[in-house]
């Protein structure tokens, strides 16, 4: 901590300010070779490149956030993704919400992870229209799949979000993809042959307006902290055990510690490569 304090003080930054203040401030990337240090919740993003507002088959949303930007691999997935889409039936392609800031790190509001530039939100609303404009991409809204809290899809399920789901997880350099757990339990019942993909959707909180992709560290960043792996196996009983909890809520427990308020991260919290981060022109 304190080799990050003296590096940060050189840097013109107080070790002590809040790290959403200082990240979520900044316009562009930094000049450097692409990198990402730290983990999806605990880092920052150096060499990003940014999304282009409108491409052929894409359009990045909500614009006023600065929030499409991300590590080159990133940027390349959701393009390939894109073009996939772009083959199902009343999709020209994708609506890219979220992505990262300039240099990644912590954001002012909303999420938490999206901090190393291997995250990305995906709309579920077919992305029909290529054509919207700044303001429209403001206003517009994605919709929800999800029926029951969660535990089922609801008649906006198609079986292009079935296919660009799986198109996405089938992808080598993801991770792990989060979505309502209702989802996962139907794309575990009409999944057929392989069914190794499956693995990677996870049930999560929310999630139903978007699916939230996380890429692997690129090989080769020493400096980046790739999250644990799914446990093995499709991973639908544990789906279907999300379901049952949501329809059959488990009683409170009274002797259950209560959550710990999350403190809010400083600069000298994250990886000492920030300081070099945030200081690079």
């Amino acid at each position: 901590m304190q080799s990050a304090s003296v590096t940060f003080a050189t840097a013109n930054f107080d070790p002590n300010a809040l790290a959403k203040r200082i990240f979520g401030g900044i316009k562009a990337g930094s000049a450097q070779a692409p990198a990402a240090f730290g983990g999806y919740a605990k880092g920052c993003l150096a060499g990003a490149e940014q999304l282009p507002e409108t491409g052929p088959t894409w359009q990045a949303m909500r614009l006023s956030r600065n929030r499409n930007w991300a590590h080159p691999e990133t940027i390349a997935f959701v393009k390939r993704l894109s073009r996939f889409a772009a083959t199902q039936p009343g999709w020209n392609g994708l609506y890219i919400g979220d992505m990262s800031q300039p240099r990644g790190g912590p954001m002012l509001s909303g999420h938490s992870s999206h901090q190393i530039g291997l995250d990305a939100d995906i709309w579920m609303l077919p992305a029909s229209n290529l054509n919207l404009s700044v303001s429209e991409r403001e206003n517009i809204s994605s919709i929800s799949l999800r029926r029951a809290k969660g535990a089922y899809t609801n008649d906006n399920w198609t079986q292009a979000h079935f296919n660009i789901l799986k198109a996405a997880a089938s992808d080598p350099a993801v991770a792990r993809i989060f979505v309502f757990p209702g989802a996962k339990v139907r794309m575990c019942k009409e999944a057929t042959g392989d069914r190794s993909w499956l693995r990677k959707i996870r049930p999560w909180y929310g999630h139903h307006y978007h699916f939230h992709v996380r890429l692997s560290c690129p090989k080769g960043l020493s400096g980046c902290a790739d999250q644990s792996p799914p446990p093995a196996g499709d991973g639908c009983a544990d789906a279907q055990q999300w379901v049952n909890n949501i329809l059959n809520p488990p009683p409170p427990d009274p002797n259950a510690p209560k959550p710990k308020p999350r403190r809010e991260y400083v600069l000298a919290d994250l990886p000492r490569q920030c300081a070099q981060v945030l200081s690079s022109r």
